[in-house]
Formats: structure tokens, C-alpha cells, sequence
């Protein structure tokens, strides 16, 4: 049966765990030694409440290649990115297009502005394996549309999609271009000046490590115009004026800033630069390559019904083995979507975590209109596993084991 010092964590598209020992050390820090607010006094622990804001937002405009630090706004969470970004560029009457692979943090604002707004939304479909095409993101375009939404990577297959080339194709045609990277920042390099990307909403609490409570939205250079604040009140500057502040970041961060989420958070871009997102992505591309190989190994060689979803490296893992490659093309995320014929997927979870000590996710993980482009909605999703930077080769041993007993039992 499950023992805590068992627990095999293949939940990081939820939340990653363990954060690296400096972050926790930061966030106690702070709370101890610092308790002061952002930009309300000049006292030194005041002063060193700046300072955690700056170095947490010069680490992640480093990681996503923003050319300002300004441009980097920090919320509560990758949900509030999206509502901020959405709402504060959507107007009555617009047209916006997404897709079918979509977390409900884009789906449900959109259905509520049309319901209120008179927006209308166009929903790009995917390929089996969960991706999409520039050209039908394009086809869907009409002269009213003034928005764009496609989230980077699939929270459910890990599909990751292609944003440069959709954002090439939506700059010439003068439409918006916002990304939902929550499965890829941290996780995948990515440069937004170089991707051409005009908004990206992300956590910072998945791939950039850092403490639940934290979210980041980058703001290309421009489109702070375009973009209306959801949340009015003190920044701490221009206090003599009844408008809210037109200058970032403050236009888009009133009230008092989660402190205690961005020391940590400042920490943990530290540790990625450190460690490097190039580095840590390789290594969970052959962790993930490898589950991918034995799980489809398993897979043809039993009749359980082991079916698993997501975008292949264009070798096969004969070739992959042969050859001694680890990694392939980047094509997928860290995620690998999975169903057993003779299990319902919660049954399947339950079952993994009560034999194995395997934490993982099952259902429709907040993104119905996947699901039933893959035909998983009817049988109650699919059992997600996902790696992060704290994965281990043992980790994805045991998980393979896991899996052949699950079958051969």
C-alpha cells in the first residue's frame, strides 16, 4: 500500500512539487525578516520589498526573452493572466478565434462575454494527436476579429503548437496574437520577441517552480494601449491622482502584491537560470521519451487497452533506441495522456496511488472541447501524468513497473 516516502509526483501540469530548497528558503525569509509591503514607504525593509518585485520580474522577463522588465505584470495566477488579457481587449461586438484544445480559464470567459457582449467565437478544430493547423487558425479570421488564443502547450495531450508561425501569419493580417503558456514556460525554451507573441499568460507556479498564489502576464510593447486594467485602486504611485496610472506595470497591479509568492518566485528564476530551461527541458524529454517507448510497448504487446494520446518524436523508439538519441523534434510537453480499457481513469488514479505511491491526474483536466475532439469526454477523460524538473529515471521505472502489474493483473 501507498507510504509517503513512496510518493511519486506525475502531477506537475497541476502544480510543481517539490519546489527547489530555495524557494521555500525565501519565502520564509521574507516572512520573518521582511513582512513589509511593495511600494508603500521607504523604511529598508520596504526597500527590500522592492527589490524582491524587481529581481522577481527581471527573472521572468530573462525567461521569456522580454526586452523590458516592465512588460512582465505579475497577478494572482495564470487564470487571472487570462481573464486580464481577455476582458481587456475584448470589446462589444468582436470576434475572437480560439480552439478545441483549450483550458476552461480561456473557454469560460469567452462563453461569458458571449453572453454579455455580443462576442462571437470561432473554435479552431485539431488533429488527433491534438495539434493544429496555421491555416485553419487563419481561415477562421473574419474583418472583425480582434483576438487570438492558443494555448502553447496541450494540458491534456502536450501537444505544443505552432506559435511563431500562427503569430507570424496574424501580424501580417494586424490581429492579436495572446498565448497560454502555463504548460510551457519553465518547461520548454521560449523567447517572446523572437515568437512574435503579443500577450502570454502563464502561472508562476507550474514550470517556473515558484509558490501557489503567483501569476505573470507579458505585454508586448504597444499593446498596453489596447489593453484595459480589471482592477482600479493605490499602487503607491501618483497618489494625488483619481486615474489609474498609465504607465506599466503599475496600470495593471493595484493593491498590495503577493510578497511572500514573489520571493519565492524570484528565487526559483534563479534556480532556472542557474540550471537552465534548456537543460531541464532536455532531461524530461528522454524521461518522457523513455515512458512513451515502454508504455507503447506495453501497449501493443497486451490486450488490456492501453491507448495513449499525444504527438510522437518522427522516429520511432526502435530508431531512437538504436541510434542512442534522447530526445526527438519539439513537438510535445512533459505531459502523456493515457486510458486502460477495463478502468474508468479516477478508478485507474486511485488504483496507481493506493498499489504504487503514483500522484497523478484523471478526468477531463478543465478542457471538455479537447476531450471530445479526442473522443475521451463520453468515458470520463484521460489519467495524466506529468514530469517536471524534479523527475527521476527510478521515477519513471517504477511508473513503467506500476503499469505492467495494472496489466498483467
Amino acid at each position: 500500500m501507498y507510504h509517503p516516502s513512496r510518493r511519486i509526483y506525475l502531477d506537475h501540469a497541476a502544480t510543481s512539487w517539490p519546489k527547489p530548497e530555495a524557494v521555500y528558503e525565501a519565502v520564509d525569509h521574507y516572512q520573518r525578516e521582511v513582512g513589509a509591503s511593495h511600494g508603500r514607504s521607504g523604511y529598508r525593509e520596504a526597500l527590500q520589498a522592492n527589490q524582491v518585485v524587481a529581481q522577481a520580474r527581471q527573472g521572468v522577463a530573462e525567461i521569456l526573452g522580454a526586452a523590458q522588465a516592465e512588460q512582465v505584470i505579475f497577478t494572482a495566477s495564470g487564470t487571472d493572466s487570462l481573464n486580464l488579457a481577455i476582458r481587456g481587449i475584448v470589446r462589444h461586438g468582436d470576434h475572437v478565434v480560439t480552439s478545441v484544445c483549450e483550458h476552461n480559464s480561456v473557454l469560460r470567459p469567452l462563453h461569458a462575454l458571449q453572453e454579455t457582449s455580443a462576442v462571437s467565437v470561432s473554435y479552431v478544430p485539431c488533429d488527433g494527436q491534438g495539434r493544429l493547423s496555421p491555416d485553419d487558425v487563419i481561415q477562421a479570421l473574419c474583418p472583425g476579429t480582434r483576438l487570438v488564443i492558443i494555448g502553447h502547450g496541450s494540458n491534456v495531450t502536450g501537444a505544443i503548437q505552432p506559435i511563431e508561425t500562427i503569430a507570424k501569419m496574424l501580424h501580417e493580417r494586424g490581429v492579436l496574437l495572446l498565448v497560454d503558456a502555463a504548460q510551457t514556460v519553465g518547461h520548454v525554451p521560449l523567447d517572446v520577441e523572437h515568437m512574435g507573441i503579443d500577450l502570454l499568460a502563464a502561472p508562476g507556479h507550474k514550470g517556473l517552480l515558484g509558490p501557489l498564489g503567483t501569476g505573470v502576464l507579458y505585454i508586448r510593447s504597444g499593446v498596453q494601449q489596447m489593453l484595459s486594467p480589471l482592477r482600479m485602486g493605490g499602487t503607491g504611485t501618483h497618489s494625488s491622482d483619481d486615474r489609474q496610472p498609465d504607465q506599466l506595470p503599475e496600470k495593471y497591479e493595484s493593491g498590495s502584491h503577493n510578497l511572500p509568492g514573489l520571493a519565492g518566485l524570484a528565487a526559483a528564476c534563479d534556480f532556472l537560470r542557474q540550471r537552465t530551461v534548456m537543460a531541464i527541458h532536455a532531461e524530461q524529454t528522454r524521461l518522457t521519451n523513455q515512458l512513451l517507448d515502454r508504455l507503447e510497448d506495453l501497449a501493443a504487446s497486451s490486450t488490456a487497452g492501453l491507448k495513449i494520446y499525444g504527438p510522437r518524436p518522427e522516429y520511432p523508439s526502435s530508431e531512437r533506441r538504436s541510434s542512442g538519441m534522447g530526445t526527438g523534434p519539439c513537438v510535445r510537453t512533459s505531459v502523456v495522456s493515457l486510458t486502460l480499457m477495463e478502468y474508468d481513469p479516477q478508478e485507474l488514479a486511485l488504483l496507481l496511488e493506493a498499489s504504487h505511491g503514483i500522484q497523478s491526474r484523471a478526468g477531463l483536466h478543465c478542457a471538455p472541447k479537447m476531450h471530445r475532439a479526442l473522443g475521451t469526454f463520453a468515458g470520463g477523460g484521460t489519467l495524466r501524468l506529468s514530469l517536471g524538473w524534479s523527475t527521476t529515471q527510478d521515477e519513471i521505472e517504477q511508473t513503467v513497473q506500476a503499469f505492467e502489474a495494472t496489466v498483467s493483473g
